[in-house]
């Protein structure tokens, strides 16, 4: 939560003040570390696990145009989506995007299968 003395958080960073909670919301984006899935998927389960995610996530709270910032950053590469998530004021608690804020406060929470493919992933033929 803001006050009326807090400055935004480039503003504090370009100023070469800041300090404190203003490293954590510019915290640099870093693809997650490898995972496995409980059972061998193929790449068709995974897109629709990603697709299921994606058409519910914004029922469980925060704005949709966050969702619409993370979902984009999610798809790109990690500088791309490291410039994604600064102009959407998304705060990145976890380097991996796997728990973000809004400037409202409000929770986005991503799974690691949103995020990157699994280690045990089999190809279709």
């Amino acid at each position: 939560m803001g006050c009326v003395g807090s400055t935004p958080e480039g503003a504090a960073a370009a100023a070469g003040g800041g300090g404190g909670k203003t490293g954590e919301a510019t915290k640099k984006v870093r693809k997650p570390k490898p995972w496995k899935h409980p059972q061998p998927i193929t790449t068709g389960q995974l897109r629709q696990m990603r697709d299921e995610f994606w058409d519910t996530a914004p029922h469980y709270g925060g704005q949709k145009e966050i969702w619409d910032a993370l979902r984009v950053a999610a798809e790109s590469e990690v500088a791309l989506a490291q410039t994604i998530v600064e102009s959407a004021g998304v705060i990145v608690s976890s380097a991996d995007l796997t728990l973000c804020y809004d400037e409202r406060g409000a929770k986005y929470e991503l799974p690691k299968y949103v995020l990157s493919e699994p280690t045990n992933l089999v190809q279709e033929s």
